[in-house]
């Protein structure tokens, strides 16, 4: 049998040709990008759906929220091949910007690459609080108006979030935001009207994700460092809102070196405990970048968990 060290060198090699597989695409252009707020990156890109309209002659909604460790450098342009993949296969989609750490604004969605695995030694600050959580929740507020001007196929009250990686989080928190602490500015008096969450890959329970320092600690960060975690965790943490009432599932490589399975799994193993059901699909010799990739089988497997929950 292979020693560790000759294991480890195959599954990083092959981590590092599936990043550049996903990386690899042309941007795909929206048909349309709106505001929803005054800052540059208060944004949100719209593809109408190809081909024939589903039911009701209407398409459903797929919001989706990229990662990037909630870093300025990685913007929404990272998944536009994947929004674009998914508008093909009959979705309308909604590619949502919001405010990220550091000092870049205004990413503008075709220019940036790269993803979670960058060197974290040298990455700004992950996210801004409030701010992040400000954008998230604003957008999907505004979405249901938005969607028709913007892309009128698409039905939003047939509406899905799906989110990569640092996005994950984010749909997450966005399905449960009407089990934040009252005082919280993004709380719901109600669920919000969703037919269900697809998280790829998500950091979906902060402490687990700082044992196991995922991206260089960027939970953390994101919640303002040390003298702040513990207090804003309820606030922010989708392991503390369970269960949220509405259905979810995850799709996690195995083979994910960005965001272990293991974060995963305690997600799911918390909803268990709270009495809600999440579905877990566990993909073998997949890493953290063929979610998103157009080109790998894993996708295939993405849109059509999202297909269960849109149809």
């Amino acid at each position: 049998m292979p020693d560790d060290a000759v294991v480890r060198e195959a599954v990083s090699a092959r981590a590092a040709a599936e990043e550049e597989s996903a990386f690899s695409h042309p941007a795909v252009d929206p048909d349309a990008s709106v505001a929803y707020g005054d800052h540059p990156d208060q944004v949100i890109d719209f593809y109408a759906p190809h081909g024939e309209a589903g039911p009701g002659g209407l398409a459903p909604l797929v919001v989706v929220l990229h990662g990037g460790a909630w870093r300025a450098p990685y913007d929404r342009g990272y998944v536009s091949p994947f929004a674009g993949w998914l508008a093909r296969r009959g979705f309308a989609v909604a590619s949502v910007e919001y405010r990220r750490g550091g000092d870049g604004v205004g990413g503008g969605g075709a220019g940036a690459v790269g993803g979670d695995s960058a060197d974290t030694g040298a990455s700004p600050v992950a996210g801004r609080w409030p701010e992040t959580f400000d954008d998230v929740a604003a957008a999907l507020d505004a979405l249901p108006a938005l969607v028709r001007e913007a892309v009128p196929q698409a039905d939003p009250r047939r509406m899905v979030v799906t989110g990569h990686s640092a996005g994950g989080h984010l749909a997450l928190w966005a399905a449960a935001r009407h089990l934040l602490p009252a005082d919280a500015p993004w709380y719901l008096d109600r669920p919000a009207p969703l037919r269900g969450v697809v998280a790829l890959a998500p950091i979906a329970d902060f402490a687990v994700a700082e044992k196991l320092d995922v991206c260089g600690g960027a939970s953390r960060q994101l919640l303002g460092g040390d003298d702040h975690f513990a207090e804003r965790r309820p606030y922010a943490d989708p392991v503390l809102l369970l269960p949220t009432g509405i259905a979810t599932t995850l799709v996690q490589g195995r083979s994910d070196l960005v965001v272990p399975q293991a974060v995963a799994e305690s997600y799911a193993d918390a909803a268990a405990k709270a009495g809600e059901v999440v579905g877990l699909t566990l993909l073998e010799d997949v890493g953290h970048f063929p979610l998103i990739d157009p080109a790998a089988d894993a996708c295939a497997v993405v849109a059509e968990e999202i297909a269960q929950l849109a149809w």
